[in-house]
């Protein structure tokens, strides 16, 4: 992690929302597991809770992207087995209450607050970006591609919901197995 305090902030913010949600996530809570002072909090974000929030959204997205980016594999059906592999821990730490700093602010933001929702947008829709372009380095069409990769998101973050609900893997590992099964063959 960053030493920097913004940054600091940043990632325990990000990290408190897939803990606690948007609602439970406190000022004092991202200080304390920050190390940052009380007064860098309007100081780095004059515009409150939502400013942070918005910033840890981007953040993850970000990340998430760059993790999705790294898989490098030569077939359609080898990016999706590399992608559940990739997915498999983060949903396994939602078994104990982890889940997901965007699904999160998805869930829990009203319109009254359209940068968090647009920041959530621009995360999912990069992270579908960034699987479409695997697929399609792989060998799949564009129509193929997007499709699969909005797909994938969705049993992502799904996955993370169901996780977080039963306490364990194994419906994440039945449904991988079967839609790495049904993708494998288009027809």
């Amino acid at each position: 992690m960053s030493r920097d305090t913004k940054q600091r902030m940043v990632e325990a913010a990000a990290l408190s929302l897939r803990q606690r949600g948007l609602t439970a996530t406190s000022f004092t809570d991202v200080l304390a597991a920050s190390g940052a002072a009380r007064g860098a909090i309007y100081h780095h974000f004059p515009e409150g809770k939502v400013e942070l929030a918005t910033h840890a959204v981007e953040w993850t997205g970000r990340r998430v992207r760059a993790e999705i980016e790294s898989i490098d594999e030569d077939s359609p059906s080898a990016v999706l087995r590399s992608f559940v592999d990739h997915i498999r821990p983060v949903v396994e730490q939602a078994t104990t209450g982890t889940s997901c700093a965007v699904a999160a602010v998805t869930a829990e933001s009203s319109p009254s607050h359209p940068s968090l929702t647009a920041a959530a947008d621009t995360a999912f829709q990069s992270w579908v970006e960034a699987l479409g372009d695997r697929l399609r380095a792989a060998g799949a069409t564009p129509e193929q591609a997007r499709s699969t990769a909005q797909l994938m998101i969705a049993f992502l973050e799904g996955s993370l919901v169901l996780a977080r609900a039963s306490g364990t893997l194994t419906g994440f590992e039945q449904s991988a197995k079967t839609l790495l099964q049904a993708l494998a063959d288009p027809r």
